[in-house]
């Protein structure tokens, strides 16, 4: 290509460019307008699962020995838990560590925590007592909640009536901003829940009891589900006047 073809070239494309920064931006349609809604439900679902985390301690001259005498103790209490139907037993931690008193020799502190779930309320009460009376084992807590598919259940339930609850405040909001129709925007769908903890000690309850004494009974106690929606309404259709 010669010289002047390409300052041909180059003068048009040059020309072509001013023309198109000349012309207006295109105007993009107006959005329509939206309300933001929350629409929520709620219900109170009993606990059907109990967790109860008890714990063997021993103090003893040296690790070894503390060791022994935790290990001996979780062992026993694994078995009586595995002769229980229903009954999860897991471990959920172990520790050592060494304690020093002035002028004294030094000792050895170990302590294991056992998780303990199930369903049966009273089985698992019966357990933990004779955990405590036998082999000695502390209760660090004990918790109420409810089973992974009672509470899916619950919530599905619980989202399908925070839907229409939703609905029916979009339709009310389109109505009362003088619009005839509405359709759903950008929608969430957030769950949560409260379960109030029981608050006993069952350790001070059976050591003051005699050995004999039946198990502490237990209230499960129930757990409120929360589900909210909330999302835009999006406005059409402005109602005819």
């Amino acid at each position: 290509m010669t010289r002047s073809a390409t300052l041909l070239v180059a003068a048009t494309l040059f020309a072509a460019g001013a023309a198109l920064a000349q012309q207006p931006a295109p105007v993009s349609a107006a959005s329509p307008p939206s309300v933001a809604v929350t629409g929520a439900a709620s219900t109170k679902v009993q606990n059907d699962r109990m967790q109860a985390m008890v714990r063997a301690e021993s103090e003893q001259a040296s690790a070894a020995a503390a060791a022994a005498d935790v290990n001996a103790r979780m062992a026993r209490a694994l078995a009586a838990a595995k002769a229980v139907p229903g009954v999860e037993a897991k471990s959920a931690g172990y520790s050592t560590w060494q304690q020093w008193e002035k002028g004294k020799p030094g000792k050895w502190r170990v302590s294991q925590t056992l998780s303990l779930t199930g369903s049966d309320f009273p089985a698992l009460a019966a357990l933990v007592s004779k955990l405590q009376d036998e082999d000695g084992l502390l209760v660090s807590s004990i918790a109420f909640m409810l089973a992974p598919q009672t509470r899916r259940q619950a919530e599905d339930a619980l989202t399908r009536e925070a839907i229409r609850a939703w609905q029916q405040r979009a339709a009310t909001a389109a109505e009362a901003l003088g619009f005839a129709a509405w359709r759903p925007g950008r929608i969430t769908v957030a769950t949560g829940d409260y379960a109030p903890a029981p608050r006993f000690d069952m350790a001070m309850r059976a050591a003051a009891a005699p050995p004999a004494a039946p198990p502490v009974a237990v209230e499960g106690g129930s757990t409120e589900l929360t589900v909210t929606v909330s999302g835009d309404a999006v406005l059409d259709q402005p109602a005819a006047r």
